[in-house]
């Protein structure tokens, strides 16, 4: 694939975005450039073509704890996405209704034992890895243990993790989790490994096939539109 994608996403901070009428039914993802979460649905919209408008929250700055975002998502955390009246705020949740709603471009295959792998793929980044390491708990878990406690909690947590993802996979051997198309799990897959690796130093060698996936999703011009690096509210 060409290298020249070009994401298609216009951009608004936050401050902006709420100030704004809701007059548009177009796509609407809040995010934040540094959120793993929010890179893998830069990630879905990109592989479904789909345009969207780029609403930043400066979590650094707390913007996520005013009374306006609140009231778009309680638990104060991001993706959000709004679509018309819809307001998503759990990841796995917004996954399903994209592939609900806009069904180009799949994100699930359509053979139900693959389907079922990229479900519990995806839930267990979800739910069991990425949920470890947020910055609140690891903030609390230094506060109370120290820097060393909180780097050995996200280390332990995030190889474990992994190798559940890897045994999940053992029956594929594809360029991708489940065969030679990008499905729901590679979504999922990129951006904890990229957060693992840059992040956490952790050592991908101990995970053979999660690795070599990631090389070749990393090469994906829908993947590096979605890095963090080329999003409007980057800090370089």
């Amino acid at each position: 694939m060409a290298s020249s994608y070009i994401q298609k996403s216009s951009v608004r901070t936050f401050s902006e975005g709420v100030a704004a009428a809701e007059s548009s039914s177009n796509l609407i993802l809040y995010s934040f450039w540094q959120s793993s979460c929010s890179w893998r649905f830069r990630f879905a919209l990109n592989l479904k073509g789909l345009s969207y408008e780029y609403r930043a929250v400066n979590l650094s700055k707390g913007e996520q704890h005013t009374p306006e975002f609140e009231k778009i998502n309680p638990l104060r955390y991001v993706p959000v996405l709004v679509d018309g009246d819809v307001i998503i705020s759990d990841s796995y949740a917004i996954s399903l209704f994209l592939e609900e709603k806009y069904p180009q471009r799949p994100l699930l295959p359509t053979d139900p034992r693959r389907r079922a792998v990229n479900l519990q793929f995806a839930s267990i980044i979800s739910s069991s890895i990425q949920p470890l390491h947020m910055l609140s708990v690891l903030k609390h878990i230094e506060d109370k243990f120290g820097a060393e406690e909180q780097l050995l909690w996200a280390h332990t947590y995030m190889e474990k993790g992994f190798q559940a993802l890897e045994k999940l996979l053992e029956d594929y051997d594809g360029r991708y989790c489940t065969g030679e198309e990008v499905y729901m799990a590679d979504v999922f897959l990129a951006p904890q490994v990229a957060m693992a690796t840059e992040r956490f130093k952790i050592d991908m060698s101990k995970f053979p096939r999660l690795s070599r996936i990631y090389e070749s999703l990393k090469t994906l011009p829908e993947f590096q539109a979605a890095s963090p690096e080329r999003q409007p509210d980057a800090v370089h």
